[in-house]
């Protein structure tokens, strides 16, 4: 070691130590309770454990912890229940693996409901998409003062809970006293059973859920509206552009993510629909308007087949990944090509 002259002779320079410069190392070295008993680990491993509480996804995932929870007990330990369930036989005592399923795939009704359920989802979130889209750009044109106005209007029909809105479409449907009727009768128009016949009976349904969904439809297609920037239409009018093809070529292709995000939620929540056919029909006549869910609950819980009623609940799974991939893959690829 270097010596240096001072008063008293030659001292030795002194060599900085990790300490000086290292606050932590320095309350660990110099601290007289920490000293000599090999405590200077544990301070490491806070110092570790503080760098990781300061990260941004370890905030964003104890954030989500209580959702992800919630989604756990309620939708992720059912679904694994609902498969469990479906593996047994009717007294829930003995496994039979596929029997379920195999015993479905034999019933002319299980089909018959698989059909019914397809046509009901893809017909009522097709008009719910055509009238949204209208109502959306009636709304996007009408001054800012009435807009908020005409959007609280609209969305009544999506706010009711729809067994309130239901049981009033069951007393405009209802046989003796229905309201459509009344009208028609005016005009010398015979009644029509709306409830009682198996082609109305499915119109009516399909009539009742596009009424209820339109406005969701609505305010999603109007927000994107919002965003389409006013550029885009004045080049398009500058080139000529009439009303269609700034649809056309502008609008559609701009809305084309959220037209097909909204579609494919509208599809799931369509297609496990239940208390409108339940309270409207209640799959009547002849089994003609049964759907997943209310087939379901009639073969699960009215008939007591609680593995059965589960069988037919989750069929609508492949289903509806099918759609999901399908509509999930073309949203994947244009945003690629963006």
């Amino acid at each position: 070691i270097p010596a240096r002259v001072g008063r008293g002779g030659p001292q030795p320079s002194k060599v900085p130590l990790p300490c000086d410069t290292d606050p932590d190392m320095a309350e660990v070295t110099t601290s007289p309770a920490v000293a000599g008993t090999g405590l200077a680990a544990p301070t490491r491993k806070n110092g570790r454990l503080r760098v990781v509480m300061q990260r941004k996804s370890t905030v964003a995932f104890l954030m989500t912890l209580p959702l992800i929870l919630l989604i756990t007990l309620l939708v992720l330990y059912p679904a694994l229940y609902a498969v469990h369930l479906a593996t047994l036989n009717k007294s829930m005592e003995r496994f039979v693996g596929f029997g379920n399923f195999l015993f479905l795939f034999k019933r002319e009704t299980f089909w018959m409901v698989v059909q019914q359920s397809c046509i009901f989802a893809i017909t009522a979130v097709i008009f719910k998409a055509i009238i949204g889209f209208i109502v959306a750009h009636f709304v996007h044109n009408v001054p800012a003062k009435g807009q908020r106005k005409w959007r609280g209007m609209l969305l009544v029909p999506w706010v009711i809970p729809p067994a309130m809105s239901t049981l009033a479409w069951l007393w405009l449907f209802d046989p003796s006293y229905s309201a459509f009727n009344w009208v028609l009768a005016l005009f010398d128009i015979g009644p029509i059973p709306w409830t009682g016949d198996a082609t109305w009976a499915r119109f009516s349904v399909i009539l009742v859920n596009v009424w209820i969904g339109a406005p969701f439809f609505m305010i999603m297609y109007l927000a994107s509206l919002k965003s389409v920037p006013d550029q885009l239409y004045e080049a398009a009018a500058i080139d000529g552009a009439n009303w269609w093809q700034r649809i056309w070529y502008v609008t559609l292709p701009m809305m084309r993510n959220i037209i097909a995000i909204t579609a494919l939620f509208s599809l799931i929540v369509t297609f496990a629909n239940f208390d409108i056919v339940r309270i409207l029909t209640a799959g009547g006549p002849l089994d003609q308007t049964h759907m997943f869910a209310t087939w379901a609950f009639l073969v699960g819980i009215e008939s007591g087949d609680i593995p059965l009623g589960a069988s037919v609940s989750l069929f609508m799974v492949p289903i509806l990944a099918i759609a999901a991939v399908f509509i999930l893959r073309d949203i994947t690829k244009r945003g690629s090509e963006v």
